[in-house]
């Protein structure tokens, strides 16, 4: 697990890095500061910012990380989501992956009623690529306007060009903050403009930060520089009267029964090899103490023993669990599950799945068992439940078991990923397997001799790519998950998460589908 944690930090460097070292530099000679500068300098002191995504378009012809910063911050006691362009990385321009990245930043602040400060400096949508940006991309416009008519707000410090689509963030911003000499906001820069018109105009005229704070009436407020931008926006959200719809009373808590430091032991090398989920729950988990007697209540502890169920607290916050035990999930799992979706819907309590599943058994005793309609139970009842879900893929997440345990198609709250984890249609050696077999039954039905050289390579070439597509890095790339964490630091993920949900009320539902008996 060291290992592990040891290249995922490799990776978060080379998010950090941004564009590199040359255009670090350069920004920084420019006299502006970098995005991950500009949030540590907005958010209160001493509080801890939850960075979204960091791994967004690994494995792909672009940046890691994808030009954009983001992730949730305390702003003058206010949890918001923060939004910070780079500009080392292509002027911060838009490309596929920076466009996803930005839904699902705003699909969390739409989720969780979170304000949202966007630290802009970005070119507009990376040209090149701008047929898969274009028409998605104007969700995103889209989506700040609907956030200022949910009462949801929202505000632009802008850096520097905010050009193209770019205007709009600070357009449709409810608050607009532009730095002095640095912030240049138009639709169209100087060239286009010359090229659609034949006008020859000139950065600050056309639309730089004095001249829409005097005349165009774009900016709300001047600053006179980055450190005077972010003090202004701190006092913007300082005055947004903000409240939460469920105001805390955690503050009463026990700190784990078990270290924390035993999580790197717990997950197999071999994620066949089962292991206690009780182990995580305990290193996660509030102890016993006072408001909680019990740290962990379990439910149905004898009966579908592959799924552990049960009810404990985080940082104060109640949560229901359903935690994989021994890999496989049976029908008694399945109807065990549902039953205690059920209960936290009664009960209006958020829930947290701990993946390690290869899956629904298979076979003829169990498919004459039921083990269909029994797995489309619990995918019903995850589909159906409207309490928060938030998931941790702790080792294997494979098949339908990754629907029925709140993979990221069923859209919980939150979901992140341990680096011992791997997701998939099914295992590597499965996979290979089942093609081996088709194949070999294919050449045997035209009468032909199976060349078991090419089955061997076939299989060999197979398990390595499923292998290489199932890891933690690539799953995040594609913002399967919302990063790739230490399991040390999952307790601290889940009390801002948990934190964060209380923003909103919290309703179970009685309205399930048709349970297929």
């Amino acid at each position: 697990m060291l290992d592990k944690l040891a290249a995922l930090d490799e990776e978060h460097a080379r998010a950090v890095a941004g564009g590199g070292p040359k255009y670090v530099d350069r920004h920084h000679a420019r006299g502006k500061l970098l995005p991950r500068e500009r949030i540590e300098l907005l958010v209160d002191e001493g509080s801890a910012f939850l960075e979204l995504s960091p791994l967004a378009g690994w494995g792909s012809e672009y940046t890691v990380g994808a030009s954009v910063v983001t992730g949730i911050g305390v702003i003058e006691g206010v949890e918001c989501m923060v939004i910070a362009n780079d500009a080392t990385v292509r002027g911060g321009a838009s490309n596929p992956w920076t466009v996803k990245k930005l839904f699902r930043a705003a699909q969390i602040a739409r989720e969780n009623r979170l304000p949202t400060v966007n630290l802009v400096e970005s070119g507009g949508a990376d040209l090149p690529s701008q047929k898969e940006i274009f028409i998605p991309g104007g969700e995103l416009f889209r989506g700040l306007t609907k956030a200022s008519a949910a009462k949801t707000p929202t505000v632009a410090l802008v850096f520097g060009n905010s050009t193209a689509g770019g205007a709009y963030v600070p357009g449709m911003s409810d608050y607009v903050v532009m730095v002095k000499e640095q912030a240049k906001v138009f639709l169209g820069g100087p060239p286009l403009v010359r090229m659609a018109t034949g006008e020859e105009s000139d950065d600050e005229s056309l639309g730089g930060a004095e001249m829409h704070a005097r005349t165009s009436g774009l900016a709300d407020y001047l600053a006179q520089d980055e450190h005077d931008a972010l003090r202004i926006g701190r006092r913007i959200v300082a005055r947004l009267n903000w409240r939460k719809a469920r105001p805390a009373d955690h503050d009463d808590f026990a700190e784990p029964d078990e270290d924390v430091e035993g999580l790197l032991d717990l997950i197999p090398e071999d994620l066949k090899e089962p292991f206690d989920p009780r182990e995580v729950i305990a290193r996660v988990c509030d102890g016993a103490g006072p408001g909680n007697r019990v740290a962990f209540d379990e439910f149905k502890p004898l009966y579908g023993t592959s799924l552990v169920t049960g009810w404990a607290r985080v940082h104060g916050h109640p949560v229901g669990i359903l935690a994989n035990a021994q890999g496989v999930l049976f029908s008694e799992e399945a109807q065990k599950a549902a039953q205690f979706i059920q209960l936290a819907n009664q009960v209006d309590v958020p829930l947290l799945f701990l993946h390690n599943t290869t899956g629904y058994m298979v076979g003829a005793e169990y498919e004459q068992g039921g083990i269909i309609k029994h797995g489309a139970m619990m995918i019903n009842a995850v589909s159906n439940s409207t309490v928060p879900h938030i998931s941790i893929m702790m080792g294997a997440s494979y098949g339908a078991g990754n629907y029925g345990m709140c993979g990221r198609a069923y859209d919980p709250r939150f979901l992140f990923t341990w680096p011992s984890a791997k997701s998939a249609v099914m295992g590597p050696q499965q996979l290979a397997g089942v093609l081996s077999i088709v194949a070999r039954a294919a050449s045997e039905a035209k009468g032909e001799v199976y060349d078991e050289a090419a089955d061997a390579g076939l299989r060999a070439y197979v398990e390595e790519q499923v292998e290489a597509e199932s890891l933690p890095f690539f799953l995040s790339g594609r913002l399967y998950d919302d990063g790739v964490i230490d399991p040390r630091d999952t307790r601290t993920v889940l009390g801002i998460a948990l934190s964060v949900i209380d923003n909103c009320p919290i309703e179970g539902t009685d309205r399930f589908g048709v349970f297929r008996m």
